[in-house]
Formats: C-alpha cells, structure tokens, sequence
C-alpha cells in the first residue's frame, strides 16, 4: 500500500511539473486565449459557448483550438481576452468600396470581409486600399436575354478574373438559371439570384444558394404578367413604371395575404438564403439613426454617396410624393419579412452600400439592427453575418475553427446581450494581423 502510494505521489508531482514548469512553448504567431467564444453555428441555432480556449493562429489561417491552460505563462504573441467575447469578424455580403475612407471604414464597424459589387449608380470599385476588407468580387450574368453559349463564356471569363460569387439577373430564363448555377459551381462559385424571367420558385427548385433584395425576390407574389414587366425594365423611378406598380401592390398586402404566405412557406423550405438590404429602405423607416452621428463618418464624404441622408435630420429629403412612397414600402418591407422569418428564411447581412444613403460600415449595422427587429435573436443575427457565409457559399472564412481564416472580433461587451455592443470597445484581427482601430479614423 505504500508503495502504490508513494508511486501516485511521484506521478501528481511529475503531471504537476508538465502543466507548468515544463510547459513548452507553442509555435503560433498570435494566441487570443481565454474569452467566451460564441458559437453560431446552425445559423445561429445552437448556444454552446467556448470559455478556458487558446485560438491559435499561424500566418492569416487558424491552426488550433486548445485549451487555454496548455499555454505557458511566459509564451509570447498572446492577447488575454478574459472576459471578452470573441466572434468572427463580420461580413457585408453586397456593397462598394469606393476609395480607402470607405475601406476604412468597413473595417472599424468590424467588417472584415466585403462581397464586392460595382454598378453605374455604386461606382467602380477600389481595389487598391490598404489597410483593406477581404475582398470576394460578385460579378452578374443575364441582366439582359442572352444565348446560352454567352452564359457559358460569360461565367469562365468572370473565372478567371477571379469572381467568387455570380449574381444571375433578371434576363434569363429557367434552363438559362440552370445552367448558369451549374458552371458556377464548375469554378467553385457561390450563386445569387435577381431573377425576373424566371421565378424564384424555380430559383430554389434549381438550388441558387441566395437572393438579393426584398422587393426582388418577393416578385413571386405579383402576377406573372407584372412580373415580366418588372423583369424587363427594373430600376425605374417613375412613379408610374412597372416597378412602382409591383411596389404598390406589395405595400397593400397584409400578413394574412394567401400568396405571401404561399411564398413565405417555399422560402421556408428551399436551401437558399436570403439577403434582404434593409439598410436602402433604412432611412425611411420610422426608427432610423441618424448615420452621420456615427464616429467613423467623419471620414466619408457626403458627395460620394447616392442620395445621401441629410446630416441634420439623418433623413432623405426626397420629393414628398417619393418620400411617402418610401416610407410605405420600407414599413411594409418589414411585415413582409416578418413573415418569411416565420415561416423559417434563412439570412445574410449585406447592405448595398452605397446606393439610396446606405453607407459603408455604417449601414451593416443597420442591417443587423432590422434583422433583430423581423425576429431574429441577436445569436442568429450574428450567424447572418458570420458563420451562415460559410454555409451558403462554403467560404473558409466567418467561424471561429481550425483552418478558417483569421479573422476575429474580441468584444469588451456581450453581442448576445445587445447588438450595439459590437461598435463599443473592441480589437480587430484582419489575416492574423492585429489592427489599430483608432488610426482608421485617419486618412493619410
């Protein structure tokens, strides 16, 4: 019996020594130990928290996930984040960057990845900032009738200029979508659909991975005629247009309408996720902050906005007529989606910065504020801009796991506990690289 007794003694002595003296030290380039790791998989579903975990990092990549004892208190490269929370950084899934104000600004709202777009009304895009958002360019397909073989050569060109994403438009019809998901998966690109000619019924049925837009892919409520109408002339202003008619039709719906519903169960049950850009009807809802009081819009101008919220009122000052029209749609927009939400949609965040006064960084957050407000709790809103990226595209980045990108929030205040929290004191990890977020309110 003493012996035995004597050998776990030597044993406790020897584990002791392991687990301190003895440590060794790990190869990483950064260690973000301790912190609750909220976890957002299952588009937000689950709760199952991570606290006592090291993050490992090697280069731009997350190599390990240990626990927080295992590091050595003399180790170099660590960040402390006890009692902080720590999520992934967030993405915009449909916006601009213009010049390096706007970069720099995606990046102190905490975005750390940007689904790059660029239009007539957007502008190009700037692809030269630094310090910069992970850029992951969407290029379009369809937005007028093409051939089949213009859609084929069409996607291998926006390939090989290294599109990651397809926006398939309102031009083509059913088999065109079909075959235009299928190249795109060919080159390993994720799918959006702003269809018109072919429904977004059929949309699912194919298995487009998103829709962009509200009153886009709501067009499955109007009659079909409309629809078509809508399809061939989409980004008319006048009151009058097809388009106008469409929006009017959906501000008289209410939640019992039996089409809404019949489209909110299809939404429900399809795979494919939904982007609704709140945020180009945000100014015109009846909650909006003013963006302008916004620390970092110091730095963005005015001028490069389209139609830009005044900077008293924090409001558009459209002719009145449009302004009601506006405001009817934008309350509207949320009854609609309520519903979709009931019915189970799934969502990413994307704010269509910068068209209608949406503007970068900035309006992200006004996405995720409206996505709380149709039902989401604040952990599925978090999903919606972080791990559900992965799930509709199969992006390697928006989680918190071993060989996914790294690219983290470390949060002085909980996010599950109120959203705003992710503007208030926090530290931003681009790449593996730790990022000064106060000298981004300079430009150089």
């Amino acid at each position: 019996m003493k012996i035995t007794l004597l050998k776990f003694l030597t044993l406790l002595l020897l584990l002791s020594g392991c687990t301190k003296e003895n440590q060794q030290k790990i190869t990483a380039d950064l260690i973000i130990k301790n912190g609750t790791i909220i976890d957002l998989s299952d588009t937000g579903k689950n709760n199952n928290d991570l606290k006592n975990k090291a993050i490992l990092i090697r280069s731009d990549t997350i190599f390990d996930i240990i626990d927080a004892g295992k590091i050595p208190e003399n180790q170099g490269n660590v960040i402390d984040a006890a009692g902080k929370y720590i999520i992934p950084g967030l993405t915009d899934g449909f916006a601009v960057i213009n010049n390096q104000s706007y970069a720099n600004a995606f990046l102190f709202m905490g975005i750390t990845d940007v689904i790059g777009v660029e239009s007539e009304r957007r502008g190009k895009f700037y692809h030269n900032s630094n310090p910069s958002p992970n850029i992951h360019m969407l290029r379009e397909v369809g937005e007028e009738p093409v051939s089949d073989q213009s859609v084929i050569d069409t996607i291998a060109k926006h390939a090989k200029n290294g599109a990651e994403i397809l926006l398939i438009m309102y031009g083509i019809k059913p088999d065109q979508v079909k075959l235009a998901q299928k190249e795109a998966k060919k080159y390993q690109m994720g799918t959006i659909g702003e269809l018109g000619f072919t429904s977004y019924k059929e949309g699912m049925d194919i298995g487009v991975d998103a829709f962009v837009h509200t009153t886009r892919y709501s067009l499955d409520i109007a009659p079909d005629s409309l629809a078509k109408k809508v399809a061939a002339h989409p980004f008319s202003n006048d009151l009058g247009s097809a388009k106008w008619r469409y929006y009017n039709l959906l501000t008289e719906l209410d939640s019992t309408n039996q089409a809404l519903n019949k489209h909110a169960v299809n939404l429900g049950k399809s795979g494919s996720f939904l982007q609704p850009t709140f945020a180009l009807l945000y100014l015109d809802m009846p909650f909006s902050k003013n963006p302008w009081k916004e620390k970092i819009s110091k730095i963005i101008n005015a001028n490069d906005i389209n139609r830009p919220a005044d900077k008293k009122t924090g409001k558009h000052n459209y002719p009145p007529e449009e302004l009601k029209a506006y405001q009817k749609l934008a309350l509207q927009q949320l009854m609609i989606e309520k519903t979709y939400y009931k019915h189970g949609a799934k969502y990413l965040s994307g704010s269509a910065t910068d068209v209608w006064g949406s503007m970068p960084g900035i309006s992200l957050h006004q996405e995720l504020e409206v996505l709380h407000r149709i039902g989401l709790s604040n952990r599925e809103v978090l999903a919606a801009s972080t791990s559900n990226f992965n799930k509709a595209y199969g992006f390697k980045f928006g989680k918190i796991k071993k060989g996914f990108k790294a690219n983290i929030l470390i949060l002085d205040q909980n996010p599950l506990t109120n959203l705003e929290n992710l503007k208030k004191d926090k530290q931003l990890i681009l790449n593996g690289k730790n990022i000064d977020i106060e000298s981004l309110l300079q430009i150089q």
